[in-house]
């Protein structure tokens, strides 16, 4: 096909030409077509595949009807490539097999499900340069849209190139979802001057050209409506001129075209064409079957394909999919429900239960309880498979068929978990209005109460869910004290997000209900979480040092199950920055990330991150930190969600990079705005005094460090609260009103006593020196730096050396102030953490030194991803390993370790 049939189009056609020659020549490209429908999006994708000569084409036309079915899309465009599986690594293999139906060990989630479609598609342009297309892609099913959409912003070096065709305007239909944030070109109507050339091609003979300049205004040069309007309106009020216009959208009046074409045929005909239409696949045998079950004969399909309106060849096609809506709806929900029944009894229930059970549910009439068990079963399927989304959307409409108040409501609860899971709060909830209707025993309210204060903790995350879960864990505790001790660990956690913002004091109230609730024998490690907390909620921290202690061994034994460990490491690794024990917190961050890495848990995976990233920067391993935090981003962007920011921020803060951490900041501030996380500003509170203290601006240090604590009406969480302390006191005793700081400094010695670690030790010894006499000041600074130096907690070592050379340096002890903030700022250049290492700087300048400081740009010039790949060769991972850690395909990996090469000047992955 060529530009010149295609009318009106050689800007569109250029640009899909520039698509194949950048893939011919050796890069991937991704564009979205946007248009409204009729617009010529389907005809552009034909012009596509057509000038692909030499391309290994793969096509997906997505059905609204679909959009339940977990990975229909992805099984249209990527199960001819199955051939190529093998080649993935084992997770990824396991999980794109499974969403395809092809069997799997796991459950694969959308994580590495998006994963291996990325190194499936560079697989496949090995051989040959990859052409994928996908029409009508706002009807995807949200799974198979999210793993392509991942893919697509992720190819690089890759001979691929990813065309979508998008309706607009849109509304972002349920259950649905779009490829954002990827270029797009915008299809518009016809000019003026060839929606006329169309429009007399189609309405041969003399016309009037006021009447000719009408259908051209109304159609606003929508091909498909200047094809298809003539044919509504009678050829007297076109030719005379007396036709009057519809109010009726475009949209809305060529489907209604195309519904009198329909109407104007036989009723076989019309029979067949409504039985291609609720059949979704277009799998011709299966039409025949149905077709042959309804007693039509082949004279049916023959007349539908003379009128224009469908093709049947391998696959049955229709000419537009506006054409299969109007067919559709033109029908009665009788005549529909009929198709549906008759589509389930010739579906293979062997080869494709899901699908038998999905005509069937929309064959039903009424409640039938068969129909619903059925659903229930390939709801199951669905989950095994990770389709989670269509897991609740088939709950759902099992829910609607069952009769039964009491199952109802047990698939209600089910549905409403799936949803939830799924990412889809207004289901989940609508659902769980179904499952609290009518008479509820208190386990199935206190489970229903339980799963809104889910929801809620992950909607505003934390302000209300406190709240709700401990009212969930009150009823559950005469039923269930296992769940019901959860639900009330839930609520610190929840309340620790919440921050000064929790609008309950559900952390004092379900302390005080886990401490007279007995937990199971044997105690599992959640139990004694809860009992150490409940113990430092209601008698203090020091009081519950033992307990936490008890918990922390108790999750750092082997024998943790996996289920435990990605639910609840984060809150124990909190629980270890509070009893300042940076070995355990170290070692149960290390298992959290293997943990997430290892189950492909991708919801878990952005804290588990987090958590090692802040392990890092307390190391003085920033390069790898902002490596981590850079990995979050992109799991985030994988499965859909906001990002945790926190690990950036760390980073950001402890570089001195300004900036960065103010916009951050910003960003943290925001979340408790929109989502209620009122632990945000705490830290970007903190984070903003540790970067003004680096910078040496301690006025502006003290007055983030008391906002930081300032609304924290008792005791104060453990971590971030706790570090703004350290900063206050350093802040306040260096702008020099030390008095100030003796409140803040009580607190943090109860804290850092109970401990007792080199960390804890270490830290009270150099606040205490800031805010002592001079005669007292010299042996606290010592203190600091001999246990400090113990740990493996670089940026704070160097911390005690610089303040204790300043001190010496104002106590005119020049010689000993030099060694002091030498390797205070030799320390601080090594971590990269510019804005300490300039105080430094600044200190020996004034005493005479001369300091040279890195320009900081990297003499080797390799970008940030080249650097990281460059860190995994060094630990020895394979390019498969690195693309699966980086988010890339393997031969993108291979591209970057060719420039890395070229400017190091090295020949070979031994030689970095």
């Amino acid at each position: 096909m060529t530009r010149e049939l295609i009318l009106g189009r050689g800007h569109e056609c250029e640009a899909l030409d520039g698509v194949l020659d950048g893939v011919r020549g050796g890069e991937s490209r991704v564009l979205v077509l946007r248009g409204e429908p009729g617009v010529g999006k389907t005809r552009l994708l034909e012009y596509l595949t057509g000038r692909a000569q030499g391309f290994r084409v793969a096509r997906a036309t997505s059905v609204q009807s679909e959009m339940e079915l977990p990975y229909a899309g992805l099984h249209q465009l990527c199960a001819p490539m199955t051939d190529l599986l093998d080649r993935l690594p084992p997770g990824q293999h396991d999980a794109v097999g499974g969403a395809l139906g092809l069997g799997s060990t796991h459950a694969p989630n959308s994580f590495l499900v998006a994963l291996g479609v990325l190194g499936l598609l560079s697989e496949a342009a090995r051989a040959q340069p990859l052409l994928c297309v996908v029409d009508d892609a706002q009807w995807m099913d949200r799974a198979s849209m999210q793993a392509l959409a991942f893919a697509a912003r992720r190819l690089h070096a890759e001979a691929v190139a990813l065309v979508f065709a998008v309706r607009v305007p849109e509304e972002d239909p349920p259950g649905g979802t779009e490829p954002v944030g990827l270029p797009e070109m915008l299809v518009k109507g016809l000019s003026e001057k060839d929606a006329r050339t169309l429009l007399r091609s189609v309405l041969p003979g003399l016309w009037d050209e006021r009447v000719i300049g009408r259908l051209v205004a109304e159609s606003r040069g929508n091909p498909l409506a200047l094809r298809e309007l003539p044919r509504m309106t009678a050829s007297v009020d076109l030719a005379g001129g007396f036709g009057l216009p519809s109010a009726q959208p475009i949209e809305e009046r060529i489907e209604r075209a195309y519904a009198r074409r329909v109407g104007g045929l036989p009723l076989r005909a019309r029979e067949f064409l409504l039985a291609a239409a609720v059949e979704p696949t277009g799998d011709p045998a299966l039409l025949w079957r149905a077709t042959d079950r309804l007693g039509l004969g082949h004279d049916a399909a023959t007349e539908a394909e003379a009128a224009g309106l469908i093709k049947i060849g391998d696959r049955v096609r229709f000419f537009h999919p506006m054409v299969r809506s109007a067919v559709y709806w033109a029908a009665s929900a009788e005549e529909r429900r009929r198709i549906h029944r008759v589509l389930a009894e010739v579906t293979d229930p062997v080869a494709d239960p899901d699908r038998r059970a999905w005509h069937a549910a929309h064959g039903a009439a009424g409640p039938d309880e068969s129909v619903a068990a059925e659903l229930e079963r390939s709801a199951g399927r669905a989950d095994a498979r990770g389709g989670v989304a269509a897991t609740a959307a088939l709950l759902a409409r099992a829910v609607e068929l069952t009769a039964d108040p009491v199952r109802r409501q047990d698939r209600a609860l089910a549905a409403a978990r799936a949803a939830h899971e799924s990412g889809n709060p207004d289901l989940a909830l609508r659902l769980l209005s179904v499952a609290g209707a009518g008479a509820l025993d208190d386990r199935r309210r206190g489970e229903v109460e339980l799963a809104r204060a889910r929801i809620a903790f992950v909607s505003d995350r934390g302000s209300e869910a406190p709240g709700l879960l401990l009212q969930a864990g009150a009823r559950l505790a005469a039923h269930d004290a296992a769940l019901a001790r959860d639900a009330y660990l839930e609520v610190v956690n929840a309340a620790i997000f919440a921050g000064p913002q929790a609008r309950t004091d559900g952390q004092y109230q379900a302390a005080k209900a886990a401490s007279v609730l007995p937990a199971p024998q044997p105690s599992r490690p959640t139990d004694l979480l809860l009992d150490g907390l409940a113990v430092r909620i209601l008698d203090g921290h020091t009081a519950a040092v033992p307990g936490l202690r008890r918990a922390l061994r108790a999750f750092a034994e082997p024998g943790l199950s996996p289920e435990e460990g990605l639910r609840w490491l984060w809150l124990i690794c909190v629980t270890a920055v509070g009893l300042w024990d940076h070995e355990t917190m170290s070692l149960l961050a290390a298992r959290h990330l293997r943990l997430a890495r290892d189950a492909g848990q991708a919801t878990a995976l952005p804290f588990a991150l987090t958590m090692r990233c802040v392990v890092h920067v307390l190391d003085g391993e920033l390069a790898e930190a902002d490596a981590l935090a850079e990995e979050v981003q992109t799991v985030a962007e994988a499965i859909g969600t906001a990002a945790p920011i926190y690990g950036a921020l760390f980073v950001a803060a402890w570089r001195g990079r300004e900036r960065e951490c103010v916009e951050l900041s910003a960003r943290a501030d925001e979340g408790a705005e929109l989502r209620g996380e009122g632990v945000g500003p705490v830290v970007s509170r903190w984070a903003r005094a540790l970067l003004h203290n680096g910078l040496g601006r301690h006025r502006e240090a003290a007055e983030a460090a008391d906002l930081a604590t300032r609304d924290y009406s008792s005791q104060l969480e453990m971590g971030i609260p706790v570090w703004a302390l350290v900063e206050y006191v350093e802040a306040t005793a260096r702008t020099g009103c030390p008095e100030r700081a003796a409140g803040a400094f009580a607190r943090l010695a109860e804290l850092t006593r109970a401990s007792g670690s080199d960390w804890a030790s270490g830290v009270e010894a150099r606040s205490r020196a800031l805010l002592s006499d001079d005669d007292q000041a010299e042996p606290c600074y010592l203190q600091a730096i001999e246990a400090l130096g113990r740990t493996r907690l670089r940026g704070e070592s160097a911390r005690a050396r610089l303040v204790y050379g300043e001190w010496l340096s104002r106590s005119g002890r020049r010689e000993d102030a030099r060694d002091q903030l030498r390797a205070a700022h030799d320390l601080f250049a090594s971590m990269d953490m510019r804005g300490f290492a300039q105080r430094a700087a600044r200190e020996l300048t004034a005493l005479g030194e001369t300091v040279t400081e890195d320009s900081g740009g990297d003499r080797s010039d390799l970008t940030p991803k080249e650097q990281q790949i460059v860190r995994l060769v060094r630990e020895g991972l394979t390019n498969p390993d690195i693309g699966a850690r980086l988010f890339l395909s393997p031969r993108t990996v291979e591209w970057h370790l060719r420039n890395v090469f070229g400017k190091l000047g090295v020949t070979s992955r031994r030689q970095l």
